[in-house]
């Protein structure tokens, strides 16, 4: 989600209250947070807002500099109380609902950005927040209904592709633009959707994702058997067991669990090399009695025109 950043329009609606002064306070106020000075930006706006305590410019800002430093709580109080002194204005709102979002609160977000979006409909950054909410309630929703039935292809499907859609990596250093025709009026980019893959993969890369659903989806069946034939016959046995040991277990952990199990696999990529794909993806386990997630990684190869996985290690 994206946060956004005071812009010349937030002035511009409130210009009765803003003299020269306040604006160059503002203005210095937002060189600090654009070089990543957030304890100095939050003394600076408080010691402006000593001055002129209701000037909107400057609470947003130090709201923005606390939610820089990781204090949420203070920042919502200072959204929450600008919303309710200047409710015209859709800023307040969107940067409550990022912080809301990072919280997993998607109901308040989703609440705080219609508002946005009621107040400025053609605010852009409310409507790309609106639509990360919906993908991250889609992908808890069509997840309660594959733990309620692993067997629901329709829904893993939706969620496969709910979670492509949410699919986030952290941003590089993009410093808060301070006009609306720069960077869309957006501020620092909280996450942005990755662009390191390829738009479109190729088919040795899709072949290595269909089998790793596949994996999970024998798993997640009960299939023991299904499950073992996607391991290469040199398949690197963790812990120095024998590969019979192994699958001994395997069968029983796998195709002896009581009751219905989940496997769903979360921002899944894959590196190509070769012969060999390495697949990394975060995992999420649940059943009866026992959920857990972890981080993955798979080593496959082709073996014989057929990816196998000949390697998997597993992290927190």
């Amino acid at each position: 989600m994206r946060n956004s950043v005071l812009r010349r329009l937030f002035a511009l609606a409130v210009a009765a209250s803003v003299t020269p002064h306040a604006l160059a306070d503002a203005d210095k106020v937002q060189e600090l947070i654009k070089q990543g000075q957030y304890e100095s930006a939050l003394s600076e706006a408080e010691a402006g807002l000593a001055d002129r305590p209701k000037d909107p410019e400057l609470r947003f800002l130090k709201g923005l500099a606390l939610t820089e430093l990781g204090r949420q709580g203070l920042a919502i109080e200072v959204f929450q109380n600008l919303t309710a002194d200047y409710p015209e204005l859709p800023e307040p709102y969107n940067n409550l609902a990022v912080i809301y979002a990072q919280q997993k609160e998607f109901d308040k977000a989703r609440s705080a950005l219609e508002m946005a979006i009621r107040t400025h409909p053609a605010y852009a950054t409310a409507h790309e927040n609106l639509g990360d909410i919906y993908s991250r309630l889609a992908s808890q929703a069509y997840s309660k209904a594959l733990q309620l039935d692993s067997a629901n292809t329709a829904a893993e499907a939706k969620l496969a592709l709910v979670r492509q859609l949410i699919t986030v990596t952290p941003a590089p250093n993009t410093p808060p633009a301070t006009d609306p025709t720069e960077a869309g009026g957006a501020a620092t980019t909280l996450a942005a959707p990755s662009s390191a893959a390829p738009a479109i993969a190729s088919d040795a890369e899709q072949r290595v994702r269909q089998r790793v659903t596949a994996w999970a989806k024998a798993w997640a069946s009960k299939d023991a058997e299904a499950y073992l034939s996607f391991y290469a016959a040199n398949f690197q046995v963790p812990g120095g067991r024998s590969r019979s040991a192994w699958e001994a277990e395997r069968r029983r952990r796998v195709g002896g669990k009581p009751g219905k199990i989940s496997v769903d696999l979360e921002d899944v990529k894959v590196e190509m090399n070769g012969d060999t794909a390495r697949v990394s993806f975060r995992q999420h386990y649940g059943s009866y009695n026992f959920d857990a997630s972890a981080n993955k990684t798979l080593e496959l190869i082709n073996d014989g025109g057929e990816w196998r996985i000949r390697r998997e290690a597993v992290s927190g």
